[in-house]
């Protein structure tokens, strides 16, 4: 199959019609139909078929049985040649007008060759394997633009659109940002949107390869082609159907399979130079013997044109795209996209990778990992004392502490009074009718400035607490009587809170998976402190001597420059504020990027979905694609050569010896039918 035609399969729009409907009567009509349907959507297995019947019928008629009348034979072998050949002589006259020979005219050249010399049965043999291979290639092919192509059929085609107390069957195309949708239990979600009433479980695996259904409620993003649980959901439409993430994936995926890897712009790079090379040594195949021997021009010829046939590199042509773009169908199904071979190529290469610390290696969240009382106080009354106080606050942190707080569902109240220390803490008042009770929460400056004594005791569990890399907070509170905030009352001590970016759970495990399937330096770039960073990096798996902290992006980019001198590096980041050292590191790999256009459009190999397991499977998938391309090029080499040597150079050695014309296109189709079904083992690839 020639680089043309494979193009041209790969090209193909998707589409997104509905599969045809059973009736129930005219089952007779019906099956014509669908074999008319069939064989108007392969023609080119309708053309072999063609060719079969008019070569066997005019071999058996012709010169098995002499049967039929030589004008009969003579019309089969016409319709057996033009049948077998219009496909090969169209794209080979379409690339003859650009000035470029390929397989095609190769192809057609030895059946004529066969014909001239009166074995048209060979020929017809010939041209019927030949388009035989390309249908079967063409339809292996397929296979890999469907498995994207079902993603399209995930999608509804209507949606019940809210107008005032009713509800509306619309067009999916026809919905605006800003319309709201319901979504009844156990539908696909029709728009990318923002729930803006119920909660539900929805199976988000169709964008982001997630195994477990996602708890939704109001303000969560929602995305078109996933699977509402058993809630109802009211969504708000915040993009164009054409605009959703399901559609960029789509448009994402079809890019890739028309960005070639590295290997296969070489294979097509030569493939003209050696075209022309197979055209120069079958002449000379004709003419030496020709000239300089008494060889009969009919074995001459038969022999240039089994030449011309086993020569040419059709499964060399095909052995990587039939891999490279299975991997990329996988990947997708995977919720891993690649953009581009050449980043599935360069993966395949990775043996550093370098992780960004927010958002990346950890949740990017703080969440309150240690309360340690003090005095009298249990550890329910520290969270609920805190938790009140920092109602009133939007601060990262005391969201981590009344998180806490629901978790452990505990009542709280809400302060009088509330006042933000910027760099220190927070001030609570609460009136308790002439006295105020004043909670205050914050670091040493806080309390230093509160001339507030701790004793060394106290001290030494805060700074315990903030050489593990966390931020430490003290609450302490003291009653005032009258209405200004004197100082008559005696401090008390309640206890810390210590708060901290914790680690994403599966996170070690998946640094382990990484070194095992060969993955040999891991590094930590981070802005933030180096306690913390070594804290987390200890936590995960990674070197100490590997973690680099309190790093501008400009820094960030100098240190992947260094490393990339040590080996192949991929940086993962949230696509954002990682984007200069994505775009520096070999591969750019963006986490988490369902729904987020920029890391879409940043990075070189998007992880649609906050999973680090992704990335072992996509360097292992990588590697298995890249296995499977060497073995399809060493196969396909090794039959070619073979082939060669044996029309060459066995007649040399083994005087009479004749390669059959059927038996090199037999070798020549059974090995590129052969690499195309070992790449297309990669779309059974799970993670």
């Amino acid at each position: 199959m020639t680089t043309h035609s494979i193009k041209t399969t790969l090209e193909r729009p998707i589409s997104s019609a509905p599969p045809a409907q059973r009736g129930t009567g005219g089952n007779s009509l019906a099956r014509s139909l669908l074999t008319l349907a069939f064989w108007r959507e392969n023609p080119e297995l309708a053309l072999a078929a063609v060719t079969l019947i008019a070569l066997f019928v005019g071999w058996i008629g012709g010169e098995a049985t002499g049967a039929l009348p030589e004008v009969v034979v003579t019309l089969l072998a016409i319709i057996a040649f033009v049948a077998g050949g219009i496909t090969g002589t169209r794209e080979a006259l379409a690339d003859a007008l650009k000035w470029e020979l390929n397989i095609d005219f190769l192809m057609i050249t030895a059946a004529l060759g066969a014909a001239f010399i009166g074995n048209w049965e060979e020929g017809a043999l010939l041209l019927f394997l030949f388009t035989l291979s390309s249908a079967l290639e063409g339809f292996a092919m397929d296979r890999t633009r469907k498995a994207i192509e079902g993603l399209v059929d995930l999608r509804p085609d209507t949606a019940w659109l809210r107008r005032g107390d009713d509800l509306i069957e619309t067009p999916v195309d026809d919905l605006q940002p800003g319309d709201v949708v319901m979504v009844r239990p156990g539908d696909r979600l029709p728009v990318d949107g923002v729930v803006v009433n119920g909660t539900s479980s929805i199976d988000q695996s169709p964008i982001t390869g997630e195994s477990v259904p996602v708890f939704k409620e109001k303000g969560s993003d929602v995305f078109s082609a996933t699977i509402n649980g058993s809630g109802a959901l009211e969504v708000r439409v915040t993009k164009l159907a054409s605009e959703s993430t399901l559609s960029k994936i789509i448009q994402l995926v079809q890019e890739a399979q028309q960005d070639a890897a590295p290997t296969q712009k070489l294979i097509d790079r030569y493939s003209q130079p050696y075209t022309l090379t197979v055209i120069g040594a079958t002449l000379l195949a004709m003419l030496i013997p020709w000239l300089f021997s008494n060889e009969p021009f009919d074995v001459t010829l038969y022999r240039a044109m089994t030449l011309l046939v086993v020569a040419s590199p059709c499964a060399l042509i095909i052995s990587t795209p039939a891999s490279i773009l299975s991997a990329i169908a996988a990947a997708a199904r995977g919720g891993v996209l690649f953009k581009g071979g050449a980043y599935l190529e360069r993966a395949a290469a990775i043996n550093i990778l370098a992780f960004d610390k927010t958002g990346t290696l950890t949740y990017g969240k703080p969440k309150l990992t240690n309360v340690h009382p003090l005095n009298r106080y249990s550890r329910e009354a520290v969270v609920r004392i805190a938790a009140g106080a920092e109602s009133l606050s939007e601060h990262p942190i005391a969201l981590a502490i009344l998180a806490a707080a629901r978790e452990m569902n505990l009542e709280i109240e809400e302060p009088d009074e509330f006042r933000s220390m910027a760099g220190h803490g927070i001030q609570a008042v609460y009136k308790r009718g002439e006295e105020r009770e004043i909670i205050y929460i914050g670091n040493d400056k806080l309390f230093m400035d509160e001339s507030m004594e701790l004793s060394p005791a106290i001290r030494m569990i805060g700074r315990a607490l903030q050489r593990q890399g966390k931020t430490t907070m003290l609450v302490a509170r003291r009653s005032t009587a009258g209405d200004t905030l004197g100082r008559d009352r005696d401090w008390e001590v309640v206890g810390y809170l210590a708060v901290a970016d914790t680690l994403r759970e599966n996170a070690k495990a998946s640094i382990e998976a990484l070194r095992a399937v060969g993955v040999t330096k891991m590094a930590m770039l981070t802005g933030d402190n180096r306690n913390v960073a070594e804290a987390i990096a200890g936590q995960a798996g990674i070197h100490p001597e590997d973690v680099y902290a309190e790093l501008l992006p400009e820094q960030k980019v100098e240190i992947i420059q260094r490393l990339v001198k040590e080996g192949n590096v991929a940086m993962l980041g949230d696509g954002v504020n990682d984007a200069p050292a994505l775009a520096t590191a070999s591969v750019g790999i963006a986490m988490g990027a369902a729904g987020t256009d920029v890391a879409l459009e940043t990075a070189d190999i998007v992880l649609m979905s906050d999973d680090l397991s992704k990335l072992p499977f996509v360097i292992g998938l990588s590697r298995k694609a890249e296995r499977i391309v060497r073995q399809n090029l060493i196969f396909s080499l090794g039959v070619m050569l073979s082939l060669i040597l044996l029309t060459i150079v066995a007649p040399l050695i083994f005087p009479g010896f004749r390669l059959p014309l059927p038996l090199g296109v037999v070798g020549h189709e059974g090995s590129t039918l052969i690499v195309v079904m070992n790449g297309l083992r990669m779309l059974a690839v799970r993670e």
